[in-house]
């Protein structure tokens, strides 16, 4: 197969095979419909549309789809995209489930060794017993280390999830080392619980949507509801610090504007949404410059999430 990381402006394809992310149907500023398709593969995404998608082929694929494809390869701002000539649901044994499904290219094994010298480092007794309470628990663990971390805008991938939290742990680490007056425990624990709502918020590969939990609650609330449901069956959790944990989960997003239904009002809650903040940006601008073609550091492209122009830095000396 053709990998989307391999595609070059012109090239032809014939009989490709990839996975359909999202599909929608839309019409131009010149009023012309056309259908858009997201496709998906292992190595990331590319945009592919159809400008005559009254043919039944077309009609006739939905997400979650695997699609047999036909088409060319062009370059749009930057980036590249497939005009579709034609497609068709592609037979069960055609394809291998696992060259579709978009995964870290980091170990996972090795990342959750990583957390959990993380979590032993924790010193606070009751709140090392919360963070064994769920990470200890090799159901929760094999969960934890499949899902991703966002359904499309940040660590959209097969352990995307468990790559964000130990990332925004390692630089709550940093932090608790470099400004002498945060509480580490505290702070350690939170950043290492801030997202495991997203264990229940999204489901599984390859659908990697929202649960009707996700929907209705969101893994903030969600989040927190599972930290306090652990927090009873430890003995002695001073409530302080169980209001101070929760506070910090519940306010990891910064603003009520981004989801937080509260703002940072402590100094480790304040942390942790920067840390937050700071990897899921670096992680969105990462996997937007690779989605760019390679060699054109001067040419600007523009990513809606981020609203803002970027390119690659230049590799001159």
């Amino acid at each position: 197969m053709t990998f989307i990381n391999e595609l070059k402006q012109g090239q032809k394809l014939s009989d490709e095979i990839y996975f359909v992310k999202k599909k929608v149907s839309a019409v131009s500023k010149n009023n012309r419909a056309y259908i858009s398709f997201t496709l998906m593969d292992k190595t990331g995404t590319v945009d592919a549309k159809v400008w005559e998608p009254d043919q039944p082929e077309f009609e006739n694929v939905d997400e979650d789809d695997f699609i047999k494809i036909s088409g060319e390869v062009i370059l749009y701002r930057n980036q590249h995209q497939i005009k579709l000539s034609s497609c068709s649901v592609a037979k069960a044994g055609t394809y291998t489930v696992s060259d579709y499904m978009p995964a870290s290219d980091k170990d996972i094994e090795g990342m959750y060794s990583e957390l959990l010298r993380l979590v032993d480092s924790v010193k606070t007794d009751y709140m090392k017993a919360l963070l064994d309470s769920f990470f200890r628990d090799n159901e929760f663990a094999e969960t934890f280390k499949s899902r991703s971390a966002a359904k499309s805008i940040h660590h959209a991938f097969v352990g995307g999830l468990l790559e964000h939290t130990l990332s925004v742990a390692q630089i709550c680490n940093f932090l608790a080392r470099h400004y002498g007056n945060l509480d580490r425990d505290l702070l350690l624990t939170a950043a290492i619980c801030h997202d495991i709502g997203k264990t229940k918020e999204l489901s599984d590969f390859p659908s990697n949507d929202y649960t009707d939990d996700g929907q209705l609650l969101g893994h903030i609330v969600i989040g927190a509801e599972m930290v306090k449901e652990h927090i009873r069956e430890i003995p002695h959790f001073p409530k302080v610090k169980e209001n101070e944990l929760l506070h910090c989960i519940l306010s990891h997003h910064g603003k009520l504007e981004f989801g937080s239904p509260k703002k940072p009002m402590l100094l480790e809650a304040l942390a942790l949404s920067q840390a937050d903040d700071l990897d899921a940006k670096q992680e969105t601008m990462k996997e937007a410059i690779a989605s760019t073609v390679p060699g054109e550091t001067e040419t600007f492209s523009y990513n809606k999430v981020l609203d803002n122009f970027f390119r690659r830095t230049s590799e001159e000396e």
